[in-house]
């Protein structure tokens, strides 16, 4: 039965002996998320054997924890219920209540009554409604609807920035978990119906990349370029920046001391550099056949290590790729507000008098007449706003960049577009302290995918208990080295830094990309071991999957929904992992009582047979209708796996 509708929701439930149609509130989603289903019921049912408010008593329905024996709440204080012995109100509420087909008695428990979900109808609802949804389970489409009233509502865009890495210079570990994180943010949104722009804004204008133009000049090699280009490249750029260092420990210490940089900025590489860059920004065909050059290898190199991560860009976009036009435009309309003034040949904005203060001076075109970067940034903003007309627009970058996110911000602002700012967010998170050691000297994204896939090899190649033998396919390595990297970072919260660990990045044992795909092959062995080919939902008994260990794997495979919306409204995918893994531990727990079913039917068959084991009590074998039903469990289960995975940028290994 389709309970993809509410007509098909509906004749399922009034299976269940409940009455419909569903009870509606304006913060339920019944067709998205089963447990809205129970929301819906239980907030009905309280409202009315208490006598209060319908909408107050659903917004005090919370989740619970399975593992503490409940999942649902009912937060007594928040229905403002009056009793002369508030401490007793859980105990005077719960002789009101009566079950239900969908609920077991409540529990009191100091100013909540906790609510379990009855087994009898758990897998006959929750099991129906993830097959029929399948890779669909847990999105909700809905989410960026404009106009629902409309007859074909328009969902909402959103611009994703996210990996931006410097031209000029190293991939580091802040560029990983930024490609890794905005990905991940990029799939969530796109799951709740956004439309999703994936954009790469490469550092590939600016200063830097005129000093690598100096380096260039000074220790360039064609030959060397022709046989690796971003190697030589980052090798040029660092012997450059190593001569250029005594300068700029020079104009760090001058500007500390309120002294006047110019002397020492007028002259040496600083001049050299600035005046590279300035014939970029004024389009001698020299400076910009070199800076082309430069940019067309990169994208060239990391289009193809982004590939191997399964992430493509919808633009690669730029500093470069800014448009004049809109450069100008800001500059003119801050001029016209106010706020823009020169200050010894350079052209500022002074926050500080402005506001908020803390923000203090920030220069946006250079005496030399060059752009900064923070410049490029706000006229960015223009430029994606006329090609897309985004309705939000997300930059995932490091916290270190609040400061400058919180100036472009506040630059839009002062030109009065309030408007455009409301639809701007940075979403930060703390650098991972390098990458390492052990994964080798790495520089490029390509380096840390091989070091890491190497590592992964190196580990895990010499076992022969693994539920996959890595060794027998490159692809199978690659795949495997990949989710050590990628669960290693969304292991963590945002706001969390982490040190690499190769010994946690490779491990079979714990949370790691590499245990996550042992379990998930482990789940596929199961379900492999039963003939469910051409065998529908429909054909299973549920009733045995009304019992421990497989009513609470069902009740966590409920909750999903509510994590991935919990993931997408936080901006925080590690959510969605924590999950995965304490599904894969209730899975286990399924597996392990199987498996000692197995092994209790084997029992007294040695060479004292049956007299051996009189007076012993034995398990009776489960009959072949269970053992189909919980092969089903496992295969809806691994729907919801994949689904998770999916979100995360996981691809399984196949086995």
């Amino acid at each position: 039965m389709a309970t993809l509708s509410i007509a098909g929701l509906e004749a399922l439930i009034e299976e269940l002996g409940l009455d419909t149609p569903i009870p509606d509130f304006p913060q339920s989603s019944p067709l998205r998320s089963p447990i809205d289903i129970y929301r819906a019921y239980l907030a009905d049912t309280a409202s009315a054997v208490l006598q209060c408010d319908r909408h107050l008593t659903y917004e005090a329905v919370q989740s619970a924890n399975i593992r503490d024996n409940s999942d649902l709440a009912l937060v007594l204080p928040k229905l403002k219920l009056k009793s002369d012995k508030p401490k007793e109100l859980a105990k005077e509420c719960l002789v009101k209540f009566k079950p239900t087909p969908l609920l077991q008695l409540p529990l009191p428990d100091g100013v909540h009554l906790r609510f379990i979900f009855s087994t009898s109808t758990l897998p006959r609802l929750i099991l129906p409604y993830i097959d029929d949804r399948k890779s669909e389970y847990g999105h909700n489409p809905s989410l960026a609807l404009g106009d629902v009233s409309a007859p074909n509502p328009i969902p909402k865009k959103v611009v994703v920035e996210f990996s931006s890495p410097n031209l000029a210079s190293e991939f580091t570990a802040a560029h990983l978990r930024s490609t890794i994180l905005g990905a991940q943010i990029a799939n969530l949104h796109e799951s709740m119906g956004w439309d999703v722009v994936r954009l790469n804004y490469l550092g590939d204008w600016g200063k830097e990349l005129g000093l690598l133009a100096v380096g260039w000049g000074r220790f360039g090699s064609e030959e060397a370029f022709q046989k690796g280009p971003m190697g030589h490249l980052l090798e040029v750029y660092e012997k450059i920046s190593e001569l250029f260092r005594p300068e700029k420990e020079a104009s760090k210490r001058a500007r500390d001391e309120r002294q006047d940089t110019a002397t020492i900025e007028t002259r040496g590489i600083f001049a050299e550099r600035d005046a590279f860059f300035k014939r970029m920004e004024e389009h001698e065909p020299d400076a910009v056949d070199l800076w082309k050059r430069i940019r067309d290898v990169s994208v060239g190199y990391y289009s193809r290590a982004y590939a191997r991560l399964d992430i493509e860009f919808d633009e690669f976009s730029g500093e470069s790729q800014v448009s004049p036009e809109s450069i100008e435009e800001v500059e003119s309309i801050l001029r016209e507000k106010g706020v823009y003034e020169e200050s010894g040949g350079s052209w500022i904005i002074d926050f500080s008098k402005h506001g908020p203060k803390s923000l203090g001076v920030s220069v946006l075109r250079g005496r030399t007449g060059s752009t900064s970067y923070l410049l490029r940034d706000i006229a960015a903003i223009f430029d994606r706003d006329k090609r897309y007309s985004f309705d939000k627009m997300i930059y995932v970058v490091t916290s270190e960049q609040d400061v400058h996110f919180s100036k472009v911000f506040q630059a839009v602002r002062y030109m009065g577009r309030g408007d455009l700012a409301d639809k701007l967010e940075h979403v930060g998170f703390a650098k991972p302290q390098g990458l390492s050691p052990q994964l080798g000297k790495v520089h490029l994204l390509g380096d840390i995918i091989d070091q890491s896939v190497s590592a992964v090899q190196a580990t895990l190649g010499a076992k022969h208990d693994t539920p996959f033998q890595i060794g027998n396919t490159e692809a199978a390595a690659n795949v495997l080295g990949i989710s050590a990297l990628v669960a290693q970072d969304t292991l963590h919260k945002r706001a969390n830094g982490y040190s690499f660990n190769t010994k946690s990045l490779c491990s079979l044992e714990g949370e790691s990309g590499p245990s996550l795909q042992a379990s998930y092959a482990k789940l596929s062995a199961k379900i492999n071991e039963s003939d469910l080919d051409g065998v529908q939902l429909a054909d299973i008994d549920l009733e045995y999957l009304q019992e421990d260990p497989w009513t609470e794997v069902i009740r966590l495979m409920a909750q999903y929904p509510d994590i991935t919306h919990a993931a997408y409204r936080t901006h925080e995918p590690s959510v969605i992992l924590a999950y995965l893994f304490r599904l894969i531990e209730e899975l286990a727990s399924c597996f392990d009582d199987a498996d000692e079913d197995d092994e209790d039917e084997g029992e007294g068959e040695g060479p004292g047979g049956p007299e051996e084991t009189r007076g012993t009590s034995l398990k009776v074998p489960e009959p072949p209708e269970a053992i189909l039903a919980q092969a089903m469990l496992y295969k809806i289960a691994r729907q919801v796996v994949d689904n998770g995975m999916s979100i995360l940028g996981l691809t399984p290994v196949i086995t």
